[in-house]
């Protein structure tokens, strides 16, 4: 198990993305997102990643890209329930809680949100990613 946005979760999040390539349903929608996450328990205590759909595949990787639709600010654990647990309720309690901070298109994000495909192999990979989650 490799502890939630570590460099070490990061890589295999990605190993598994690319396993499951070739079965991933494409985005419906192309968005550029850089999230910050502060709060965090190691390193320096914030992190700077982002999503990113417009090469036809979502990658989520460690940094962030020119000219985004959008900055989601979040804390540690908020991160995690939206990204790892998948809960819309918990993460729209933690957006009316003032926990997640958008700058940029919201119309946007939350399109691409309602839009976002789902398969088979999609959760399986959600369910493998949690897996290696500490």
């Amino acid at each position: 198990m490799h502890q939630f946005l570590s460099d070490e979760w990061f890589e295999a999040a990605e190993a598994l993305r690319e396993k499951y390539a070739d079965q991933l349903p494409e985005p419906v929608l192309e968005i550029r997102i850089n999230q910050v996450i502060t709060d965090v328990p190691f390193g320096e205590g914030t992190i700077e990643a982002y999503l990113d759909t417009s090469s036809g595949a979502t990658q989520f990787l460690l940094g962030a890209v020119d000219e985004p639709d959008a900055v989601v600010t979040t804390d540690y654990e908020t991160a995690r329930i939206m990204i790892i647990d998948q809960d819309p309720a918990l993460a729209m309690q933690a957006f009316m809680d003032g926990r997640v901070r958008v700058q940029g298109d919201m119309m946007r994000l939350m399109a691409a949100q309602a839009a976002q495909p789902t398969n088979e192999a999609a959760m399986q990979l959600a369910g493998e990613i949690r897996a290696i989650t500490s």
